[in-house]
């Protein structure tokens, strides 16, 4: 019989297994981490050509695993999705520095600026992936655009050709698309350099059999590329979410814990107490039984051995299961796994730092920090993707939601953020440095409307007596209050 794991072990086996949580963009997925929720399946659809989803919800992590022919084959076997294995995958754009196949953010700025429309920009990135031979031969981007241009006929029948070859061959060329938040610092620019991969993936979409695009984009994003390429709409029908229901978010956890690669077998223990895991013939994945990836009460069963049963003293105080995720919701109710594993980890931390002896892995003050610390990861993100949210939000710091829209304009007016807005916008379309092109709002002096736009990436959120609100995930980092809410700080 197996012992079961101790409090210190179960601690530890969290702290291993999710000490990366937070960077799960730098890291390339393998076959351990390949964790696939149910309601990601449509995400993988070949035909499916717009995957939405907002910052650390898994769109990198997918395009990459879509690039590698192994998790293909992982994912094909898992999702019952044959096609999978008969792709030719290329990156279209992405984080990763890739010249040969795409053009980066230094070219595509010069590309813009000469005046080149995004729509044979990314033209040319299909030809090369396809394997333009004339056009691959061009040593610069602005060069293979020109060939683009003068060679209509000899990049259709490319097109044409390729197209006709994947049919014969049963296979499918596939371009993905990501991190499209970087490709220029000007909304305006950023929105049509989209809408241009949108138009072509359209003409992919229904002029060819085998050819297709998957774009991995923010909905924000998705919406502002609709004003400069309406037909963008017709992509809207078969376009999937990556959405993370409750019972998907444990999933992942107990997904982690026994695929992790720990010196004292930890992790192999908890998959035998729990039982039921299915392993390939190398050893190198470990799928979690189906009750603890889509059943809640296996799955409250299970955590309630890891952490404190109730938030305080009693079940008043609420239950972690559902405490947990409901406080990191955002204001499109959804949450992030990158938040929801860094706030288990912060608080296995703390357990561990503050009261090692709890007979428990998780203490409930620690989850409770757990949460404050994923507001900051949360806070610091979108920041980073969208700085101008943040000087947005900091200005109600102090304030208490729900509170009413007037008095959030007249603050904004008060202390002069469309000013501060447009400066910001301008501080990022001219900057030389790439990690600094970012997107801004569409309409800085329009506060109603930038309202609307911070409800959309679901900063704020407004409620039914029409009053505004912050998620507690935003809220707790920018100090805004809320009578009984998470402290704004761990104090």
């Amino acid at each position: 019989m197996t012992e079961p794991l101790t409090a210190r072990e179960y601690r530890d086996l969290l702290s291993d297994a999710l000490r990366d949580a937070a960077e799960a963009d730098t890291r390339r997925p393998t076959a351990h981490t390949l964790f696939m929720p149910d309601s990601h399946r449509t995400a993988l659809y070949v035909d499916n050509t717009v995957v939405q989803g907002g910052r650390g919800v898994g769109k990198t992590f997918w395009y990459r695993s879509l690039l590698d022919g192994d998790l293909r084959a992982f994912a094909a076997d898992e999702y019952r999705i044959a096609r999978l294995r008969r792709l030719n995958v290329a990156p279209g754009h992405g984080l990763d520095m890739n010249s040969a196949r795409y053009p980066g953010q230094f070219i595509l700025r010069s590309l813009i600026e000469a005046g080149t429309p995004p729509y044979e920009i990314w033209y040319a990135v299909l030809l090369a992936a396809l394997g333009q031979p004339e056009l691959r031969a061009q040593p610069d981007w602005s060069d293979k655009v020109a060939w683009v241009r003068t060679n209509a006929d000899a990049a259709q029948r490319t097109i044409e050709q390729a197209d006709q070859q994947a049919h014969h061959e049963n296979t499918v060329h596939l371009l993905l698309f990501d991190a499209l938040e970087h490709l220029h610092g000007d909304r305006e620019q950023a929105d049509r350099l989209v809408a241009g991969i949108l138009q072509l993936a359209l003409q992919m979409r229904f002029g060819t059999r085998n050819i297709r695009f998957k774009v991995f984009i923010r909905p924000d994003m998705f919406d502002g590329a609709k004003h400069h390429f309406p037909d963008a709409s017709k992509l809207s029908g078969n376009a999937a979410r990556l959405e993370w229901s409750q019972t998907d978010l444990f999933g992942l956890l107990f997904h982690c814990m026994g695929n992790e690669n720990d010196a004292e077998g930890a992790s192999a223990r908890f998959r035998r107490l729990t039982g039921g895991w299915e392993s390939d013939a190398d050893g190198l994945r470990h799928v979690p039984p189906m009750a603890l990836r889509n059943e809640e009460r296996a799955q409250t069963e299970l955590f309630e051995q890891i952490a404190d049963p109730y938030m305080g003293a009693n079940f008043r105080k609420g239950r972690p299961y559902t405490w947990l995720p409901n406080h990191l919701m955002d204001g499109r109710q959804q949450v992030s796994p990158r938040s929801f594993l860094h706030a288990l980890s912060t608080a296995a931390d703390a357990t561990r730092s503050e009261r090692p002896s709890h007979d428990r892995a998780l203490h409930h003050e620690a989850i409770r920090k757990g949460v404050q610390a994923a507001s900051e990861v949360r806070v610091y993100e979108v920041s980073e993707d969208t700085p101008w949210v943040k000087l947005a939000i900091e200005p109600l710091s102090g304030c208490q939601v729900p509170i009413e829209e007037a008095t959030v304009t007249g603050i904004w007016k008060e202390q002069g953020l469309p000013e501060a807005l447009r400066a910001e916008s301008a501080r990022y379309a001219q900057s030389d440095g790439p990690e600094h092109v970012r997107t801004g709002p569409r309409h800085p002096d329009d506060l109603p409307r930038l309202i609307e736009e911070l409800i959309d990436l679901g900063v704020m959120r407004r409620r039914s007596d029409l009053r505004l609100d912050l998620p507690d995930v935003y809220r707790i980092a920018f100090r805004v209050g809320r009578r009984g809410g998470v402290p704004m700080s761990a104090g």
